[in-house]
């Protein structure tokens, strides 16, 4: 699948005993969750440079996601050929709190929902490990997004700081 995959080759995800797949709801039958941590890596960033994100090493793409709490993946299935069409992931202390990553969902099949499930599905297995404060960074164009789902700016006043080198 692209350039990438030509110049070093891949592994896809096959589904496995520890792969669990899960239909999306209301979809026509062909898109699924996954919770599998092990994805092309190539495959992920084809997905990242379809919404214009910038390129990272792929080495340090494979680092967060081994530290990644959770990890969910979208993926359109037709006949033997599997895509992934959509992706986030959550880090957390374990006990009380999440931080959303790298939420994205290619193109072709934004506004069709597929963002509303995957934020749904990320929230409830947060939830199942009975983590309750989830944040997120969001650009100014997907703000109202994540309002709609319940999402608040800056609740109580806190304001990100942050730090760099």
């Amino acid at each position: 699948m692209g350039f990438w995959k030509s110049l070093f080759g891949s592994d896809t995800l096959e589904p496995t005993k520890k792969t669990k797949l899960r239909q999306v709801p209301n979809q026509s039958g062909q898109i699924f969750f996954s919770t599998e941590k092990d994805l092309d890596l190539y495959e992920l960033e084809e997905l990242c440079d379809s919404v214009g994100w910038a390129r990272r090493p792929i080495r340090k793409v494979r680092i967060a996601l081994q530290h990644s709490f959770v990890v969910l993946s979208m993926w359109e299935h037709r006949g033997g050929f599997k895509r992934l069409i959509g992706f986030a992931r959550a880090t957390s202390d374990y006990a009380f709190n999440a931080t959303l990553w790298d939420v994205v969902i290619h193109p072709e099949f934004q506004g069709r929902g597929l963002g509303k499930a995957m934020m749904e599905e990320m929230i409830k297995e947060l939830r199942k490990s009975d983590i309750s404060n989830i944040s997120l960074f969001a650009d100014a164009h997907v703000v109202e997004f994540y309002s709609q789902l319940g999402f608040n700016a800056d609740p109580e006043g806190i304001k990100g700081m942050f730090w760099y080198p």
